[in-house]
């Protein structure tokens, strides 16, 4: 009884020590965005993103839906990179995420935070409007505009049916 209930806690013990170093590091998630980025000549998407925050999710949503999947998918390494959890959950946080959003002036800005950047890790945009506001999950008319504005720099190619797409599932009605 005492082997069984030994075992039992062993494996207890490493199944939370494996839950709490799940999350892979930032560099690693960079490094292999680079390598991919580089070999389908896309740009890096990185959005900042957590388990509580709704504008997160509908990004997500919104970036995966049917109609604008095969554009985001066909123009970037898309790296979510998840940071700022609430307390008892930072286990879900990946591990540097919070140095990398400090290092892209994202730390203020307040979640979803998003950044482009080219293969070799340079930024091309970020989330910010030109007013220095955080764009964050674009759902406005205006901060969709924007949105497209600065995909329009970064992506390797874009329809207009593209735009179209992005507009209508963006824009929350």
């Amino acid at each position: 009884m005492k082997t069984k209930i030994l075992i039992l806690f062993t494996a207890a013990l490493f199944t939370i020590n494996f839950q709490i170093k799940a999350q892979e590091s930032t560099s690693n998630l960079l490094k292999k965005a680079t390598a991919k980025a580089k070999k389908e000549k896309k740009a890096i998407f990185i959005k900042f993103e957590a388990s509580w925050c709704g504008w997160c999710h509908k990004m997500t949503k919104d970036m995966n839906a049917k109609s604008t999947k095969k554009f985001f998918e066909d123009n970037y390494v898309i790296v979510p990179v998840v940071v700022n959890e609430s307390k008892g959950k930072e286990n879900l946080e990946n591990p540097g995420a919070r140095d990398l959003l400090k290092k892209y002036k994202g730390d203020k800005a307040g979640l979803p935070f998003w950044l482009i950047l080219d293969a070799d890790l340079h930024i091309i945009t970020d989330s910010y409007d030109a007013n220095g506001q955080n764009l964050g999950g674009p759902a406005s008319v205006e901060e969709v505009k924007e949105f497209i504005k600065k995909i329009k720099k970064t992506a390797k190619k874009i329809t207009d049916e593209d735009v179209a797409n992005i507009t209508e599932q963006f824009v929350k009605i």
